[in-house]
């Protein structure tokens, strides 16, 4: 109990917002552009000519412990057409230093498409894929951070150039050069050979099309928009072996679409339905799980800590990993309850499921896990804004999936949404 109550006491220390990640501005050192509005709403706080990036100051993971940093990029008050910016990060835990630095050049205004060199050196969860072109999640307390328990290190450098083609369509292209050495004992067996360390190179091409959203011109001349549904994020990676001695040849594949609904009762639905799909030589770090966040603890209180955005919240870290994954969450929000003027709490219903395959489980050593051959259940609520923007949040497990023991089925959390405008 007494380290759920530093939890919280550390969430509502540090916590300034956490929206879905379509209301927010891309993570780009590029794509921050000035807009009359509160500087906590991007996520970075201007000092004169260099904007401070708040998800950069503290952090709380498994592997770093507390992780302390300061980050950010240049505006307009030095240069218009150039941007430089990167971060400095170090766990108290892990005893190392993380950075990164880069700068951006302008080469279209009116298309707000940049050209940005980057180098990083740094930590990355096992099993993730991110979308170049989808937008930025903005907290400094980030939902799934404090539970997860696998990670790699990396050092990298990348080079890319991203645009609008349209106010409905964003684009970007990326090519990329990784060394990658396991924090895990895991070995990639290649060709009969055991793997730790690796090298990568890959060039990314993503695309992001809105085709519900419209542009005016306020009263002021400030140009606003309306962030629309349907979102399709559509991406293709091609991994290329022998170049800088990169070792494997592969091909990712990833779609989603986010739909939203919203109603005149002021009840909304969200779809979200995404697939991935890897093809050739890929090690478990660059493959897909399906952003579990139950806590490996044995008892439900034990894992009491905080849900995520779009998580699995029954799923254990590193219990299943894919290379053919289909995942679908819905999210329906009721009607917010009026008690009292500053008291409306929310009540959202949620379903989500999981699909996914992976071919040559052989090939991969060190550590254990499932793959989703079978339909994954878990159904639950969250009551949100329940009081200073946080609230509580339970799903239960079902169907192939569900655990003999009925209480490790359960997941029990809070949640926090707090939006600044």
């Amino acid at each position: 109990m007494r380290k759920i109550l530093v939890l919280i006491f550390f969430v509502t220390f540090v916590t300034a917002a956490q929206k879905p990640a379509i209301q927010t501005p891309k993570d780009s050192i590029a794509s921050v552009e000035d807009k009359k509005e509160h500087p906590l709403s991007s996520g970075y706080f201007p000092i004169g000519f260099f904007d401070i990036d708040l998800k950069t100051l503290v952090k709380l993971n498994n592997y770093e412990g507390f992780r302390f940093g300061i980050g950010g990029l240049t505006n307009d008050k030095l240069f218009e057409n150039y941007k430089f910016g990167g971060y400095f990060a170090y766990g108290l835990k892990d005893r190392a230093s993380k950075y990164s630095l880069g700068a951006s050049a302008r080469i279209n205004k009116e298309k707000k498409t940049w050209i940005s060199a980057f180098y990083a050196d740094d930590i990355k969860e096992i099993g993730t894929f991110d979308y170049l072109t989808d937008a930025r999640v903005y907290s400094i307390f980030e939902p799934r951070l404090v539970n997860i328990t696998q990670f790699y290190k990396y050092r990298k450098w990348y080079a890319n150039i991203a645009g609008e083609f349209s106010p409905k369509l964003l684009g970007e292209f990326r090519i990329e050069h990784s060394t990658i050495n396991n924090i895990e004992n895991y070995y990639f067996i290649h060709k009969g050979t055991p793997l730790s360390n690796y090298k990568l190179a890959e060039a990314t091409v993503s695309v992001r099309i809105s085709p519900k959203t419209n542009f005016f011109t306020n009263e002021d001349g400030t140009k606003e928009y309306f962030d629309g549904f349907p979102k399709i994020s559509a991406q293709i990676t091609q991994g290329i072996k022998g170049i800088a001695q990169s070792d494997f040849n592969y091909t990712k594949f990833g779609l989603k679409l986010d739909y939203f609904i919203k109603r005149t009762n002021l009840s909304s639905t969200n779809v979200l339905l995404e697939g991935s799909l890897a093809l050739g030589d890929l090690p478990l770090t660059h493959l897909f799980h399906s952003y579990p966040n139950q806590p490996t603890k044995d008892e439900i209180l034990q894992r009491f800590s905080v849900a995520g955005v779009q998580s699995f919240e029954t799923m254990y870290f590193g219990e299943f990993f894919s290379d053919k994954l289909t995942t679908l969450q819905i999210k329906h929000s009721l009607r917010r309850f009026n008690f009292a003027e500053k008291w409306k709490p929310e009540l959202v219903l949620i379903t989500r499921h999981a699909l996914g395959n992976m071919d040559q489980t052989e090939n991969h050593f060190g550590i254990p896990f499932n793959t989703l051959d079978n339909l994954y259940n878990e159904t639950g609520f969250e009551i949100n804004k329940i009081l200073f923007g946080f609230g509580l949040s339970g799903a239960y497990r079902y169907g192939y999936y569900n655990l003999p023991k009925f209480s490790d089925n359960i997941s029990f959390k809070f949640t926090f949404y707090l939006q600044i405008q």
